[in-house]
């Protein structure tokens, strides 16, 4: 029986990635807070299920979000004079223009979350860069706006998302989980310019309403609906902790969770907090990738893992998902 070959089993393994630092705020400021919301409303149950569209009462559920619970947030937001960032998929641009001309014209950053709340896992870039297109062509027709950010669906990028991005000159994204502060993200792949970069500002599921409400029968979410006491006292033990070390707090609420009564209240007890908080900066998404854009930062990478070879029992992507992972050889995009 021969003896595998092990020479040189941990070649080339090892990440490149780098810690990202706490960046310099600016004066007066020592860590930041941004108040995200997506407008998903039908879209992220039809990507669930799209047989969804003939059911009345789950289409009335996500529509709460635009209706009723934009108005409320938008209020809420007013008597605080506080300026947030809604991610907009391009479908319900579409479908509600004039909620969305309505948060564009109080103020608000209008940033780019996919056309129709697409899930990207397997997409393959040509795919990827028209439902890029399509969601900016959908903002630029209802609210003329040529967003500067960008957040992926379910936060799930590809390794094309970030050149897609790059070629079509956003300035930032907010999908990915790898760190507490913002930080420039290198972009490398076909046609990126050697020192192309974005900016990234982080987020991640435990400050995501989510995963706190979400739930539809057989659609979406566990079954568990929290109560708005168990989301404030995790979302405020989180914004302390992220204040103390200069990071940057980022909130994702959704219209048609948070924008519930008693949800909206908790969300404006968190306000209070923050407000409470010196040296705090509660600005948009953009204004903080804006911000950290002009810092000097050097481009970090999220490098893909690199599978072992030596290993042979470790699982292998299958054919079919290489090739269409691989698509964007030669596609346009």
């Amino acid at each position: 029986m021969s003896t595998p070959d092990r020479s040189g089993a941990g070649q080339n393994l090892a990440t490149t990635a780098t810690p990202a630092a706490p960046v310099a705020w600016p004066a007066g400021y020592s860590a930041a807070a941004c108040l995200t919301f997506d407008l998903d409303a039908e879209a992220a149950v039809l990507t669930a299920d799209i047989s969804s569209v003939y059911r009345m009462s789950p289409m009335s559920h996500q529509a709460y979000g635009p209706l009723a619970g934009v108005p409320r947030i938008l209020e809420l937001l007013a008597r605080h004079d506080i300026s947030a960032t809604f991610f907009v998929p391009g479908y319900s641009a579409h479908r509600y223009p004039a909620v969305v001309r309505a948060i564009a014209a109080a103020g608000h950053e209008i940033a780019h979350h996919s056309y129709f709340h697409e899930n990207t896992i397997g997409m393959d870039a040509r795919t990827e860069a028209d439902m890029i297109d399509l969601g900016l062509e959908a903002l630029w027709d209802v609210a003329g706006v040529r967003p500067a950010g960008y957040r992926a669906p379910m936060w799930e990028l590809t390794y094309n998302t970030p050149r897609l991005l790059a070629e079509r000159g956003f300035l930032y994204d907010s999908s990915l989980m790898d760190s507490d502060h913002p930080y420039r993200l290198a972009v490398a792949g076909q046609n990126a310019a050697h020192d192309s970069s974005l900016i990234e500002v982080p987020a991640w599921w435990g400050l995501d309403d989510w995963e706190q409400y979400a739930f539809l029968p057989d659609l979406i979410g566990s079954g568990v609906i929290e109560s708005p006491a168990k989301a404030l006292e995790m979302w405020t033990l989180e914004l302390e902790a992220m204040h103390a070390i200069g990071a940057a707090f980022v909130l994702t609420c959704h219209p048609f969770l948070s924008g519930r009564p008693a949800r909206a209240r908790a969300l404006e007890l968190l306000i209070d907090r923050m407000a409470a908080l010196p040296g705090l900066w509660i600005t948009t998404v953009g204004e903080v990738a804006q911000h950290v854009s002009g810092l000097g930062l050097t481009p970090r990478p999220c490098p893909q893992p690199v599978l072992p070879d030596a290993a042979y029992w470790v699982a292998r992507p299958s054919r079919d998902h290489i090739e269409k992972g691989n698509r964007h050889d030669g596609d346009r995009a």
